[in-house]
């Protein structure tokens, strides 16, 4: 049994945790806030501020855990750097964490690995942020360089907009750092996720492909496999699969990578655009929840406590296509139950599962569930007709 420090307690961890508790091991579960999802599978639970290099430090040192496990951005990664010189697993390494932590260090670590981006440019001020949209051009998107989900971002139309997308980004930025990312913004047919699992001393191995939606930077729903079996799908695939590898080698370590691409599909080669990358199992990735024999978590957990894993990641046979949908809410509450869904028993004639995720409070556009089917048009179908009752 090993003893696992989970830095980050959400929906994603959650999972993780359960996956790793039906190994056997013993999970501590951390967030700044008490009674998240992650806290109410584990073994135990601290709540602290997780940028704190100090405390974060003091924590390592008194539960010595056998692997640190990062679920979230908002972390003195600095700190995780030294502990693993110390001896310490970080999961799944301290540099992929580090780097991953902020937009701008992957950003740039792609284009020095010669992976395509979209144009993009950082900006430290309003008066800097006019310019740089300037040069990238109209429309572009803004967000932090630290945050996640999806916040702080904003698509801008014309220079009337920019002042306004600077005080979102700031005002939902995570740790201290007044930067923003300024990127062009690209025509796409498709956003792909690509599931990359990393184990020293084994070949990369791979999730089908996950076709996307996003949001205001959120993801709303996805799919998978991405691609029918058509010779393009199997192309665009496995050259998505070649880029992640290169990035994930780069960044070295064991455990599950969350690699996201837009691609163009109208070129005469299909053009894939590296965006973003999570040094763990990616929300879209919820839909393996379904559709995989071992989901992304359990693929996570195997990789980084050194299971075996199989040399075919297989979906379940029995259906042509798997989805999932968030459940997000339209206002403040306090802790929903799946009793909180008004028309559950209809959700559950149209699609195969419901998840909620404990979340103790939650403010407006915040995900709070997922919905899980065998057919996407079916997933969206229920995602329309949620209704929610809760205590305001």
């Amino acid at each position: 049994m090993g003893k696992i420090l989970l830095l980050g307690s959400g929906e994603l961890g959650r999972e993780i945790a359960i996956s790793a508790k039906r190994l056997g091991h013993y999970v501590i579960a951390c967030d700044s806030y008490y009674g998240a999802p992650a806290m109410q599978v584990a073994d135990h639970a601290i709540t602290f501020n997780m940028l704190d290099a100090k405390q974060l430090s003091e924590i390592i040192e008194s539960y010595r855990p056998d692997y640190i496990v990062p679920e979230i951005e908002a972390i003195a990664t600095e700190v995780l750097l030294e502990k693993e010189k110390q001896g310490y697993k970080i999961v799944p390494s301290a540099r992929a964490v580090n780097l991953t932590m902020n937009r701008d260090r992957i950003r740039d670590r792609a284009a020095e690995l010669g992976i395509k981006t979209a144009k993009y440019k950082y900006a430290h001020s309003l008066t800097e942020l006019y310019d740089i949209a300037n040069y990238i051009g109209y429309p572009c998107v803004v967000k932090p360089v630290m945050s996640s989900s999806g916040k702080g971002q904003s698509v801008v139309n014309s220079v009337e907009e920019l002042a306004k997308s600077w005080t979102t980004a700031i005002e939902n930025m995570r740790g201290n750092r007044q930067k923003v990312i300024v990127e062009e913004f690209i025509n796409f047919d498709i956003e792909l996720t690509i599931l990359a699992v990393k184990q020293e001393g084994s070949e990369t191995k791979f999730c089908k492909a996950i076709g996307h939606y996003q949001k205001d930077g959120d993801y709303k729903h996805s799919w998978q496999p991405a691609f029918k079996e058509t010779f393009t799908g199997h192309i665009i695939e496995a050259d998505a699969r070649a880029i992640a590898k290169t990035i994930t080698d780069d960044l070295g370590g064991s455990g599950i990578f969350g690699i996201e691409f837009f691609v163009n599909t109208k070129t005469s080669k299909p053009e894939i655009i590296f965006s973003e990358l999570s040094p763990r199992p990616h929300d879209t990735g919820m839909v393996t929840l379904i559709s995989q024999e071992l989901n992304e978590f359990d693929l996570h957990v195997r990789a980084f406590t050194g299971l075996p894993i199989p040399s075919r990641i297989n979906l379940y046979k029995n259906k042509n296509e798997w989805a999932s949908a968030t459940i997000n809410i339209d206002k403040n509450y306090t802790k929903v139950s799946i009793y909180n869904i008004e028309n559950l028993n209809e959700i559950l004639t149209i699609t195969n599962d419901v998840k909620i995720f404990g979340k103790p409070y939650a403010k407006p556009r915040r995900r709070i569930g997922v919905l899980l089917g065998d057919k996407l048009e079916k997933v969206l179908k229920a995602q329309e007709l949620i209704k929610i009752n809760v205590n305001s």
